[in-house]
């Protein structure tokens, strides 16, 4: 058997294995009822408490316990808020960095003062979450 032969059939072999992977985590996610999110973080009950006690701490007095604004700050139940318009990386950002008012009339956000990754994480997942119950994908 030749050389080429024998990593052909290498990279066939390595093809197949990563698409049953993928088509494995498809299938646990719509098995799941849709319980993970994709980008790699499970989204169970313990995590959904986590980001709900994070957000409690940090975002409600803004942005409310229901997530539907205050005087303060605007709704995250909110197409605005919706992936494809503010991606994750955008809360990441606004809550290191702070953010220029563009969408509301509430002022500037300041940075958010002692607040973790990891508690953004599960902060994000929490409000993902609630968007998602509240029809915006």
């Amino acid at each position: 058997m030749s050389k080429s032969s024998d990593s052909s059939r290498w990279v066939l072999w390595l093809a197949g294995a990563v698409a049953l992977v993928l088509l494995a985590m498809i299938a646990g996610h719509f098995l799941m009822g849709g319980s993970q999110m994709w980008g790699g973080m499970p989204h169970d009950r313990a995590l959904s408490a986590q980001g709900q006690a994070a957000y409690g701490e940090y975002c409600a007095s803004c942005h409310g316990a229901d997530l539907k604004g205050t005087h303060q700050g605007p709704p995250f139940i909110h197409k605005v808020y919706e992936p494809s318009h503010h991606g994750d990386e955008a809360f990441y950002r606004a809550a290191a960095n702070g953010v220029r008012a563009h969408h509301w009339r509430f002022g500037d956000m300041p940075p958010v003062e002692g607040i973790s990754r990891n508690e953004l994480s599960d902060i994000i997942g929490y409000v993902r979450e609630q968007q998602r119950r509240n029809g915006i994908d």
